[in-house]
Order: structure tokens, then C-alpha cells, then sequence
């Protein structure tokens, strides 16, 4: 019958009952030789609980549920249900009043602005993917090549009329082009159900339900599964650090705080207008944690990107004094929160050794991606805001004030192997206007396309995976607008047409330079050449490999004034290849190079017995190996 054993309840009050959503929600059984649903749903403090739908006319009066003991979760069976049926719980508060709320453990819901749960069997789906899963492994490794492209479905491609494609319908034609571009994953912004467009997921009301917008939880499989047979892995933005206060939903979901904090100095994000998840609550710390292993098990999700973390960690986050309340010890520190996500990490790590997870982590809070057993909070990755703002900063000066910001570019070396980092160029980045990443760029255009092709250039060669938001690639000159399709008509020009073509050859680059990538996070896989030209505003570096010889000569020039005879130190003397110049006519530069290689010279400098006499273009990056 599948209903909750003894063991079950115990587990589950104590927070260990990690596939609770096998018996929470709705399910198709046959119990007593009878076809049907078994309802299943936590309200501890309700005074009753019933299921309504279509199927009785929504009286709560006629399928009422029984408790299962003491443990606050309700049960019935009801007869004669299929899929596809309409369901909501109707629960009955201490006050006696009536409360219409989704099933938090459902799996398919109506499309918006409709609420109500949708009985769904999401074991049906025959997964076609299992080459995929076996290797996976080791791409997913730290000292494996990682770059990925982030979209928000509803507009990263749209029908005609504006209309949105459905799961179905986005498949090939993503896997097509992220295939063509060289990425090796799509991160998807938050597509779990959520009531309100404009919060482009972030505020989630359907924890297990991918949302209707695009189709059927089995048309979300078929996308992921497409993309798995297309070599492409699959990473989830997922969203526990806060949800929305809409009725129908988990807010006072039984009459009582019940996710959430009683006290509203706990309980609430005013910047965001949500509620703040009561993470020290058994229950609730079990209901995230079936979440997220809820998508890396019946969907085939390659890795989690757990949202505003910084918001999780500290109790005054964004709030003025005597808007919080301190932690036992005194301080701001969220110390449940602390230990949920550590939790959360050793639970997804235990079952999903061949996924990752990566944390949006913007403070200094120490060791993020490090193990929880020598102290950190157990991610694989940390991303990179530090790295993000100041590279963003600097490369939005004009070239001549650049001189006196030189350590915008130099100072997240001091930090960069103190955890695993993925450099994100996210949709945060080119909303609420700030601009899109061309756009910022100064200089007329010539130096607008330039200076994107360099900062991209100088992203890639940088220590740390790598992330780029869709529409940066073909430079879309408008911000992002998560109600229209990306600026696909700009490829009818050809500087449009030659970034994204610089933009897959980068990937390709990326992917084919073991310098690039396995040494990310240890300090053995970058060495400085020469930090100080501050005055000529040039950078050069060199990355290793696993391999000590296999390393690669880096130089930017964030200038728009071509550098000739510029002598770079080099330690191994020889002919030296120009693999990467991102002032390639091909790419919509001016062309300027060094005739494809030079040989070094017995010149010392830079603290090395040799070096190379370059021509450094405009405004660009220029990686050179040894022959």
C-alpha cells in the first residue's frame, strides 16, 4: 500500500526520512483490490483535513483525512481517481477557520494563475539517457572542464506571438545550440512551480513540481533527457532560502507557522517580501532536503545552484538593528542554518556522489566548498561575486582610468584557490539597469565588442569554472527582459555574428586546454608573470596543467593602444604558438598578431631567463603555448 510504517513517522519526526515524498502528497495505488489516490499531508496543528477537488464538487465534508498518530500528518484514500484529477487540502485551523492550500509534496500543478495540485505518476517516464549517467562522473569532476550557459526558459526562444515553447518543443533546439556553442551544461534559473512570472522562479510555491508553463512533468523529463543524450548536464537553481506569502501556498500553511518563524524578526525577507524557511524545524529541514534530492533523483539533475545562501547564514541579513534577533551564542550567525546546509550537502553528496552543488555566497564566510568534516558547509563550488564585481567594475571604466584601478584585476588572486569558484556572468547582472554586459562596455562600438571579447577572454584564462548568461554570446545591446525572447535577429549582423562565433571558439579553446581547468583550484595551476604594468594596463599569467609542461602563456591588454615589442619573461626557452587572439579578424578585431608563433629570446625578464617580444593587440587577450 505504500502507507507511512511506524519507521516512516519516526523518521520523518526526527528529519531523516529523506524520500518522504514516496509518501507524502498524492499516489496512485490500489488498495483493497480499489484503483485510486492516497492523500498524504503534514498539519500538525490543524483541527481537520480534507481533500476536495473536482471530483466532490470541493465539499470538504465528504473525503475527510484521518491522523496518523501524533505525528501532525493526515491520510485518506480515494477511490476511483486517475491522473490528471484537480486536488487541494482543505484544513480547518484551531480558530476554526477554513484554509484551501496546494499539496507541498505535489508533483504537477495547474498553470498559473490556477493553483490547484495535479495527481501525476512521475515513475511513467522510460529514461533514455544511461550513457550519460555512467560518465558523468567524470565530467563532473573538480579537475574537469566546466562552462556553462545559464537561460530562464520562458526567454531564452519564444513561438510566434510571443508565445512560450513548451519543454517539448525547446529540447532539440537547445541542445543544438548549446552543442554548436560549446558549453558543457545549462543551468536553468529556478523552474520549479511559482505563481508569478516576474519572480523568474525565485519565489517557489512547488518544491517537487516542475512548472506547467511549459508542459507536463513529463515533457520536463524529455528536455532533460534530450540534453543528457546530447552530452549536456542539466544544474538546477534551487531556491531554499526563502518562499512566497500567497495563500494557497506553505504560508501558515496549517493555521500556525508551521514552515516558517513565529517570530517576525525570523521569519521574514522584507527586500523580497517572502518568508524565511524555519530551518531548525525537523520537518521542515526534511521537506528541503526531499527537494533537492527529489530533482537529482527522478529527474536526472547533474547539480543543484543553491540560491542566496549569504541570506541563509547570517540573521541580519539585509536588516537594521533590533530587526533580528542574535543566536544563542550572541552573534549574527544562522547556526540552524549552518547545520541544514551542511546537512543538505552530506545527504545530496552521500546518494549523488557523481553530482555537485554550488552556492550563491556573496560575504567572506569561510570554507563554503570545503568537506563538512574538517569544518566547511560541504559545497563543490562557491561562486565568485568578489571576482564578478570588481572585474565588472573595472571593465566598465574607460581604457585611460583604468590604470588607477589595476587592482579591480589582481586582488581575487589573493584569494582564488581559498575555495572551488565558478566566475558567474549571471542574469543578475543585466537587470534592474545595470545594462546588458555590451552595453556597459565604453568606447564606441568597435571598442564595445572589443572589450566584452576581452573580458570573456580574460574570464576564461582566470582561475575557476565558468558561467555566461544567455544573450551575452550574440551581444544583446538591451537589458535581459524575462518577457521576450533574446535579440536573436541581431546574428543578421556580422559583429553580432562574429562575438558568438569567438564565444564558441573560446568554449571549444577551454574544453581542449587541460591548463585551463585542472588546476582551477590549487595555486600550482597559476603563476603571475607581471601584475604591475598598472600604466599600460597589461596583465600576463601562466596556467598549468596536471602535466607541469603543459601550460599556456596569457597576456591582456585592457587598452585600446597596440603594444609592439613587449617583452614577457618566460621560463622555458623555445618556439612559442599562438593559439588564442581574440583580436582575430574573425572574430571583429583589427587583425593585430604575432604571424602566428615567435621564438624567445635570451633576454631576461620578469624574473625568467628568457622572453618573448610581442606584438600585443588592442584591447584583447593573447594565449600563446609552447611548440
Amino acid at each position: 500500500m505504500n502507507r507511512m510504517s511506524e519507521f516512516d513517522l519516526y523518521l520523518f519526526s526526527e528529519g531523516t526520512l529523506y524520500r518522504a515524498y514516496e509518501k507524502l502528497g498524492s499516489h496512485l495505488k490500489i488498495i483493497n483490490g480499489k484503483t485510486g489516490v492516497l492523500f498524504a499531508v503534514w498539519a500538525p496543528n490543524a483541527n481537520s483535513v480534507s481533500v476536495v477537488g473536482d471530483f466532490n464538487r470541493w465539499d470538504g465534508r465528504k473525503n475527510q483525512m484521518s491522523p496518523i498518530g501524533s505525528s501532525g500528518i493526515w491520510e485518506t484514500f480515494v477511490p476511483d481517481l486517475a491522473e490528471g484529477t484537480l486536488y487541494k487540502y482543505e484544513i480547518k485551523t484551531r480558530s476554526n477557520a477554513l484554509l484551501l492550500k496546494t499539496d507541498p509534496y505535489a508533483f504537477y500543478s495547474e498553470v498559473r494563475p490556477k493553483t490547484a495540485s495535479i495527481v501525476w505518476d512521475i515513475n511513467r517516464y522510460v529514461w533514455q539517457d544511461e550513457a550519460w549517467m555512467k560518465s558523468r562522473k567524470e565530467k563532473q569532476r573538480l579537475d574537469a572542464p566546466l562552462n556553462i550557459y545559464e537561460i530562464h526558459l520562458g526567454s531564452w526562444m519564444r513561438g510566434a506571438g510571443n508565445n512560450l515553447l513548451g519543454y517539448q518543443e525547446l529540447a532539440p533546439k537547445l541542445a543544438e545550440y548549446v552543442l554548436q556553442m560549446g558549453f558543457s551544461h545549462v543551468e536553468f534559473l529556478p523552474f520549479t512551480e511559482h505563481p508569478l512570472d516576474e519572480s523568474w522562479g525565485y519565489q517557489t510555491t512547488g518544491y517537487f513540481a516542475p512548472t506547467s508553463r511549459f508542459g507536463t512533468p513529463d515533457d520536463f523529463a524529455y528536455l532533460v533527457d534530450h540534453l543528457h543524450q546530447n552530452g549536456i548536464g542539466v544544474i538546477a537553481d534551487w531556491v531554499p532560502a526563502h518562499f512566497p506569502k500567497d495563500g494557497h501556498s506553505l504560508a501558515r500553511f496549517d493555521g500556525t507557522a508551521l514552515y516558517e518563524h513565529t517570530d517576525p524578526k525570523q521569519a521574514e525577507h522584507k527586500d523580497w517580501g517572502t518568508l524565511i524557511f524555519n530551518y531548525g524545524r525537523y520537518e521542515v529541514a526534511n521537506f528541503l532536503i526531499n527537494s533537492a534530492l527529489f530533482w537529482l533523483d527522478k529527474y536526472h539533475i547533474d547539480g543543484l545552484r543553491v540560491d542566496a545562501v549569504a541570506s541563509m547564514l547570517y540573521l541580519d541579513y539585509s536588516k537594521k538593528p533590533g530587526e533580528w534577533i542574535p543566536n544563542r551564542f550572541g552573534g549574527n550567525e544562522n547556526l540552524e542554518a549552518v547545520a541544514f546546509l551542511k546537512r543538505l550537502n552530506q545527504v545530496v553528496y552521500g546518494y549523488h556522489p557523481d553530482v555537485f552543488t554550488s552556492a550563491e555566497e556573496s560575504t567572506s564566510w569561510p570554507m563554503v566548498s570545503r568537506p563538512t568534516y574538517s569544518g566547511g558547509l560541504g559545497f563543490g563550488y562557491k561562486w565568485n561575486m568578489g571576482w564578478m564585481h570588481d572585474s565588472l567594475r573595472y571593465i566598465s571604466q574607460d581604457a585611460v582610468y583604468r590604470k588607477f584601478h589595476q587592482q579591480n584585476l589582481t586582488f581575487s588572486l589573493l584569494y582564488a584557490f581559498n575555495e572551488n569558484f565558478i566566475l558567474p556572468l549571471s542574469h543578475d547582472e543585466v537587470v534592474h539597469g545595470k545594462a546588458s554586459l555590451l552595453s556597459r562596455m565604453p568606447g564606441d562600438n568597435w571598442q564595445k565588442f572589443a572589450n566584452l571579447r576581452l573580458l570573456l577572454g580574460y574570464a576564461y584564462t582566470h582561475p575557476g569554472k565558468k558561467l555566461l548568461f544567455m544573450g551575452a554570446e550574440i551581444g544583446q545591446w538591451r537589458e535581459w527582459d524575462s518577457f521576450s525572447s533574446i535579440d536573436w535577429h541581431l546574428l543578421q549582423y556580422e559583429p553580432h555574428q562574429k562575438l558568438q562565433r569567438f564565444v564558441r571558439d573560446l568554449n571549444l579553446f577551454y574544453r581542449n586546454q587541460p591548463s585551463l581547468y585542472q588546476l582551477d583550484s590549487s595555486p600550482a595551476g597559476f603563476e603571475w608573470i607581471d601584475f604591475n604594468d598598472a600604466e599600460g594596463s597589461i596583465v600576463s599569467c601562466q596556467r598549468y596543467g596536471q602535466d607541469r609542461n603543459d601550460s599556456l602563456v596569457v597576456i591582456c591588454n585592457f587598452t585600446p593602444v597596440p603594444r609592439f615589442n613587449y617583452r614577457v619573461g618566460i621560463r622555458q626557452p623555445g618556439f612559442y604558438r599562438e593559439l588564442f587572439n581574440s583580436d582575430s579578424e574573425y572574430y571583429g578585431g583589427s587583425n593585430l598578431g604575432n604571424s602566428g608563433g615567435l621564438k624567445t629570446q635570451e633576454i631576461p625578464c620578469h624574473g625568467r631567463p628568457c622572453s618573448l617580444s610581442l606584438t600585443i593587440p588592442p584591447l584583447a587577450t593573447l594565449i600563446l603555448k609552447h611548440a
